[in-house]
């Protein structure tokens, strides 16, 4: 299986694959009611949507790069979600800030109908990892996937 995020100790090996680089964006009609946010300070009085955290239970902050640290910033929220697709959606719907893989915004962001802010304090990128049982030996189709998915994604050969 393949997982996004850091994991946590199982019975299962672990192989890196890479990552995936996050943004934070609003939309069009949230800025022009809540302004453009330039740095992290910018952010009083801003909404984020909420997402909770399927680990904790706890609406999840912002995370931003700052000077090589990440900051965690917690806003308030007019709406929660526990599911990504959810927040996507509220984001595109203008309900606040909103963080996720890049790759959820790239055609959102080309049509003009999302906007990347805070470019120059972007979230730490997420890990990529495939999980697989622990066996003797790797089943070739399986080593085979890996280095596939592994060459995708700048990973290494198992």
């Amino acid at each position: 299986m393949i997982r996004a995020g850091e994991l946590e100790d199982s019975g299962l090996i672990a192989r890196k694959l890479g990552h995936l680089d996050e943004i934070t964006c609003a939309s069009p009609g949230y800025l022009m009611t809540h302004g453009t946010p330039e740095t992290p300070d910018d952010l009083d009085g801003h909404l984020a949507v909420g997402f909770v955290s399927s680990r904790t239970g706890d609406i999840m902050p912002l995370e931003l790069m700052q000077g090589g640290r990440t900051r965690f910033i917690k806003l308030d929220w007019r709406l929660t979600a526990n599911d990504s697709g959810t927040a996507l959606e509220l984001g595109r719907l203008g309900f606040g800030l909103v963080q996720a893989p890049r790759y959820h915004f790239e055609a959102d962001i080309k049509a003009g109908r999302m906007v990347e802010v805070l470019p120059g304090f972007p979230p730490p990128p997420t890990p990529l990892s495939a999980l697989y049982p622990q066996n003797r030996q790797t089943a070739p189709r399986l080593r085979v996937f890996l280095d596939w998915i592994g060459a995708i994604f700048g990973g290494g050969k198992v």
